[in-house]
């Protein structure tokens, strides 16, 4: 498969992040709040804006939700948390937009759903409406199928159309084709309605790993609009990670996407933020966008019976994580740092020369000592009890004096 010059897709402005055009791949997230709850809200869009979401989506539902969207991008800006926030609308989109004004103008961009919206019936005038709040306001829209809720009308337009070829397409292959064909139809029928090119993003969601791939490869190869990355419903746990990062992975590796979700069910209140990091990993695991230092680590096997090399890794990575807001204003290039947590002498000085800074902990039954390598070359060798504590400082030392 060959791949794909991300740089012909056009650039959509999204107050202030450019979407496509060769710009660096946007990790987003949404609020599983209710929106109408201003301050549960604010609080969950400022922990995923924290966590490195450089856009949220917020349901937009009812008419609760729609007067409360300007008080919480009101509030966000008072704390200094200028996300762009985005409405997702279904059903009755067209009359929120309409009604409630503040709410369309304290927006960002707009996701409509084609399936649930009248396009494709005897008249497309909700659609319609809601492409002239966006030409009104000035925002962009993204135009996301989803195979959960695809346009039927289309859909068994299609099927019968399948049905009376001499040979028939798998109804697989054509319920994708589907998907492909109501995105890009519904972005021709919005530049009709005068929304400007660069003011559309496409995105066409299953659940199905492979289906995700062929739908994507299919949408990429036809449009230059920029294209919006998510296995949807992916679920929980590593079932939902894994799903997700092997079709985004595929993806991405082969030039298509410009922003990214992972949808991730959480554990009942169960921490939001998961996704952000999940699709920063994804990237950054790909060597496409770099977010935080990255810390290797060794699994751990019978010569490593002490728990205390895992204790110390996830001890760094939480300490990296936590003073990256910091860190990133004044030391550039800090996201690219390779720190090592090693477990026993197998391959653990090796792995920690290869580190920008590396430590290679004392296996099972090895002399009680942790040698420190920094840039390839070994600086000291700890002992005793405050290993942890020590390497840390020297790990502060090496950011300050090497970023």
């Amino acid at each position: 498969m060959a791949v794909i010059d991300r740089r012909r897709a056009v650039g959509v402005d999204v107050a202030g992040v450019i979407v496509g055009g060769g710009h660096p791949i946007v990790v987003q997230s949404m609020t599983n709040t209710d929106t109408a709850d201003a301050t549960s809200t604010v609080n969950q869009v400022m922990a995923l804006a924290r966590a490195g979401s450089e856009l949220v989506r917020v349901t937009v539902n009812t008419e609760e939700a729609a007067a409360a969207v300007p008080n919480i991008v009101d509030c966000l800006e008072k704390f200094g948390v200028r996300v762009p926030i985005i409405g997702d609308f279904h059903y009755n989109g067209h009359i929120l937009l309409k009604k409630y004004p503040a709410c369309a103008k304290a927006l960002a961009k707009y996701r409509i759903n084609p399936g649930n919206v009248n396009i494709g019936k005897k008249h497309d005038d909700n659609f319609r409406t809601m492409i002239e709040v966006a030409i009104e306001n000035d925002r962009p829209v993204r135009i996301g199928v989803n195979w959960g809720s695809l346009d039927q009308a289309l859909l068994t337009r299609m099927m019968d159309e399948n049905a009376a070829l001499a040979e028939p397409k798998d109804a697989r292959d054509v319920t994708l084709e589907a998907i492909v064909v109501s995105a890009i139809e519904s972005a021709c029928a919005a530049e009709r309605y005068g929304l400007a090119h660069d003011k559309i993003i496409l995105s066409a969601k299953v659940s199905g790993v492979q289906d995700l791939i062929d739908v994507y490869r299919s949408l990429a190869s036809r449009c230059d609009y920029p294209l919006h990355l998510g296995l949807t419903e992916a679920g929980m746990g590593a079932k939902g990670i894994v799903a997700s990062t092997a079709a985004l992975g595929v993806l991405l590796q082969e030039g298509i996407g410009d922003t990214i979700r992972t949808s991730l069910t959480p554990l009942p209140n169960g921490d939001r933020t998961e996704e952000v990091m999940v699709s920063q990993q994804i990237l950054q695991s790909l060597g496409i966008r770099s977010f935080t230092p990255q810390v290797t680590a060794c699994p751990g096997c019978g010569r490593t019976t002490s728990t205390f090399f895992q204790e110390m890794a996830a001890q760094i990575q939480n300490y990296l994580r936590k003073k990256m807001p910091e860190w990133k204003g004044k030391h550039a290039g800090i996201e690219e740092m390779r720190v090592a947590v090693m477990g026993c002498v197998v391959n653990g000085p090796g792995e920690s020369k290869h580190a920008n800074i590396g430590i290679s902990l004392p296996g099972t039954f090895e002399e009680p000592k942790a040698p420190v390598f920094v840039d390839g070359r070994l600086l000291k060798t700890l002992k005793g009890e405050h290993i942890v504590h020590e390497f840390i400082e020297i790990l502060d030392n090496y950011v300050a004096t090497r970023y």
